[in-house]
C-alpha cells in the first residue's frame, strides 16, 4: 500500500495538481451543460448529475493517457520498474490517482450544484460511493486506452473518440429511454450511463426516473472498473515484454 500511494502522490504532485488541468477538468463540462442549458432552459437540477458525471470523465482520464506514454519516452517509467514494486502496484498506483484527482472535482461540482441549484439535496454516502466508483471506472478506462498506443497525440485522440460519444449517449443530456433503439444499446454498452443513473439516485430531485436500481449501477461500475483494470494491466505487461 506503501509503494501504490507514493506513485500515486507522485502522480498527483507531477501531473494532476496544476491550474491548467483543474480548469480542464471543471469547465470543459460546464462549458458543454451551459450551451444545452441555454439552447433549452429547463431544469438545472435534473442536469446536475450529468455534469458531476461528465466532470469526473474528464478528470479521471485528464492525464492517465500522458502518464504512461510521457513517462516511457523519458524513462521514467524503466526507473519504476527497478524499483522494488510489482507491475500491479505500478498500475494501481496510477490508476488510484486519477481516481482520487475525478473523485475529488466531481464533489467540487456536487457541493456547488447542491448550495448553488435550488431543489438539490443530495444523499451524500450514496453521492460520494457513486463518484469513487465512477472515478474508478473512468481512470482504470484511461488506463487501459493509454497502453495501447505509443504517442501522447495519439492517446488524447484515442481518448476523445471514447469520451464526447458517452457524453452524449449517456444520458447526461438526453434521457437514454428517449433515445432510438440502436443508440440505447450502445448506451448500455457505456459505463457512464450507469454512473449518470446513480447520480440520479443520489441527487436528482423527486420525480424524474432512473433507469436502473442503484445497487444494479454501483455493481455494474465495478464490474466496468475491474474489467478495464485488469484488462489494462495484461495489455501493459504484454505490451512490456515485446517492448523490452
Amino acid at each position: 500500500m506503501s509503494a501504490i500511494w507514493s506513485i500515486a502522490r507522485k502522480d498527483l504532485q507531477a501531473y494532476y495538481l496544476k491550474p491548467p488541468l483543474i480548469s480542464w477538468a471543471i469547465i470543459m463540462p460546464l462549458v458543454l451543460v451551459l450551451a444545452f442549458y441555454l439552447r433549452n432552459p429547463g431544469d438545472m437540477a435534473a442536469l446536475l448529475p450529468g455534469l458531476v458525471g461528465m466532470t469526473v470523465v474528464f478528470g479521471a482520464t485528464s492525464m492517465e493517457g500522458i502518464v504512461f506514454t510521457f513517462e516511457k519516452r523519458v524513462g521514467a517509467l524503466e526507473r519504476l520498474f527497478l524499483a522494488p514494486v510489482s507491475l500491479r502496484q505500478i498500475v494501481l498506483g496510477k490508476v488510484l490517482s486519477g481516481t482520487l484527482f475525478g473523485s475529488v472535482t466531481g464533489l467540487v461540482v456536487l457541493v456547488v450544484g447542491r448550495y448553488g441549484v435550488p431543489g438539490v439535496d443530495p444523499c451524500w454516502s450514496l453521492a460520494i460511493l457513486a463518484l469513487i466508483l465512477t472515478s474508478f471506472t473512468m481512470s482504470a478506462l484511461g488506463m487501459a486506452l493509454a497502453v495501447s498506443v505509443k504517442e501522447v497525440f495519439e492517446a488524447m485522440t484515442l481518448f476523445n473518440f471514447f469520451r464526447f460519444p458517452m457524453v452524449f449517449l449517456c444520458g447526461v443530456f438526453v434521457p437514454v429511454t428517449l433515445m432510438a433503439l440502436p443508440l440505447r444499446i450502445v448506451a448500455y454498452a457505456l459505463p457512464l450511463t450507469y454512473a449518470v443513473d446513480a447520480l440520479h439516485h443520489a441527487v436528482a430531485p423527486a420525480g424524474v426516473t432512473a433507469l436502473l436500481p442503484v445497487h444494479v449501477d454501483l455493481a455494474l461500475l465495478l464490474a466496468f472498473g475491474l474489467i478495464l483494470h485488469l484488462g489494462g494491466e495484461f495489455a501493459l505487461r504484454n505490451r512490456l515484454r515485446r517492448d523490452y
